[in-house]
């Protein structure tokens, strides 16, 4: 069983830890079958807090997503086709955004101020108003069961990934019309971009590789060779390194960008997927769906250092 902190011993934790008032760096989990957010405190990987403090927030959650500037985290609560809006600090869920039918992948904008979520069921992305909470538009894909959703770091551009017909679509977030559709190899899933945005790298689950996408053409130039069943993409701050968690082969593909060459392959937890950064890049925590954990691995070692219990069917990591 998780031990966690009591509410007031966790509030009193963040007010401590957190300058000038918002913690840093917390790791937050989604557990997709308990309906509920582990909370993990990354400078002694322990488990300190439980979201919401009672009850679930629904009965399949999914994606989560923490805002870069203030103390909310938005976590996707499927069968209530919306989005739950939790004040981490007192683990209050405030508010919940209907966004539209079977949302999946959700992402922030850089400047903070829109939600995308990828709707599986309407071939299409929604946007959110974070000021407001408001829906603001609904964009039409022209793939189909879009799954993820990321922003461009120059905010020009939103990617979603078409499990089922095996693209990319790439929405002009000024026209609000998706504008191109990169064809990928099978399956594509998570999507990572270069913090430059010269390049967008794609998971493709079914044919286990990574594909390396130029923004200037919106074409694949390359693809590397990574393990079984390839699903999960984060780029480091530099972007020196890509990593690629792979579910079938249990374990994290790191590659060097310059070389374009897997240079470790790192043993975790069943079926990885959706990993996060610590801000300082020091480490990388891995969400293990079936193994019900959080493997936490140093990245300049490339070695894992641990394993924390977390709850059932746990989704990904975010970390701010």
């Amino acid at each position: 069983m998780q031990q966690t902190l009591q509410p007031l011993l966790f509030v009193a934790l963040l007010a401590t830890a957190c300058s000038p008032a918002f913690c840093q760096p917390f790791a937050y989990v989604p557990n997709e079958k308990d309906g509920t957010v582990t909370v993990i405190d990354t400078s002694t990987d322990t488990v300190v807090n439980r979201l919401p403090a009672k009850g679930r927030l629904g009965k399949k959650i999914q994606a989560a997503a923490i805002h870069p500037s203030n103390q909310k985290l938005y976590v996707v609560v499927r069968d209530k086709n919306a989005v739950a809006v939790i004040d981490v600090v007192h683990g209050k869920q405030t508010a919940l955004i209907k966004v539209g039918d079977e949302p999946e992948g959700i992402d922030i904008s850089p400047d903070g101020k829109l939600l995308a979520a990828c709707l599986e069921e309407e071939n299409a992305v929604s946007l959110v108003d974070l000021q407001s909470h408001q829906l603001k538009h609904t964009i039409a894909t022209q793939g189909r069961n879009p799954e993820h959703c990321i922003f461009s770091p120059d905010q020009q551009w939103l990617l979603a990934s078409n499990e089922e017909s095996n693209d990319v679509d790439v929405i002009n977030l000024n026209t609000l019309k998706s504008e191109h559709v990169i064809a990928a190899t099978k399956h594509p899933r998570g999507i990572g971009f270069s913090p430059d945005g010269k390049w967008a790298y794609v998971a493709n689950e079914a044919a286990s590789l990574l594909e390396i996408v130029s923004t200037a053409d919106w074409k694949v130039h390359a693809n590397i060779k990574v393990g079984l069943r390839s699903n999960g993409v984060k780029v480091n701050g530099d972007g020196s390194r890509i990593y690629v968690s792979n579910g079938g082969d249990h374990n994290i593909s790191v590659i060097d960008t310059a070389s374009r060459q897997v240079v470790a392959t790192i043993a975790v937890g069943q079926r990885p997927w959706n990993m996060a950064l610590t801000p300082d890049g020091k480490k990388l925590y891995v969400a293990n769906g079936r193994s019900n954990s959080v493997s936490v691995i140093d990245t300049q070692t490339n070695l894992r250092l641990k394993d924390i219990a977390v709850g059932n069917l746990p989704w990904g990591v975010v970390i701010h």
